[in-house]
């Protein structure tokens, strides 16, 4: 028996390291909202902390119809901004040290996917402009700032069911 969710929304980032944590803490937000029954429309998403990403993602997007991805990125845009991003609009340029579970590029997740034949049909990424990245477990004023407006824009694509 197939108990996917259609939708995935996962957040990822590392809480210890300031804005970089912003993916993870609307996940839980959202998955809070959704368990407590504060927020409609959600009964086939699924609201997963992805943490750091890595291999295991593969894993948890196969048999998913939308995975949508919130995470901090740098975009040249003011802080705190939010875009709305297909994969193939963006370019990533993080260097990897080594090849481990926990140290892969998100896109090269997708590609895998896609190689697998277990990609998802729609794949939309939140990225969110930090302020500061650096070991502290607070965000930054202007996204603490934002995180309504933030919820808002994701809880509106999972409302969007591309037909």
């Amino acid at each position: 028996m197939d108990n996917h969710k259609s939708t995935l929304v996962v957040g990822l980032g590392n809480p210890l390291m300031a804005d970089e944590g912003i993916g993870v803490l609307l996940v839980q937000k959202l998955a809070l909202l959704s368990q407590n029954q504060e927020i409609s429309g959600c009964d086939d998403v699924e609201f997963y902390d992805g943490g750091v990403g890595g291999l295991s993602l593969l894993y948890k997007i196969e048999k998913r119809r939308k995975v949508i991805l919130i995470d901090c990125a740098r975009m040249g845009t003011p802080s705190g901004t939010i875009r709305r991003f297909r994969p193939d609009e963006v370019r990533t340029i993080k260097a990897l040290e080594h090849f481990s579970l926990h140290e892969m590029d998100i896109l090269k997740v997708f590609e895998l996917a896609e190689q697998f034949g277990n990609a998802p049909a729609e794949v939309v990424i939140f990225g969110i402009e930090p302020k500061i990245i650096a070991f502290d477990s607070n965000l930054s004023d202007i996204i603490q700032q934002n995180i309504s407006r933030y919820l808002d824009d994701i809880l509106n694509e999972i409302k969007t069911v591309s037909n």
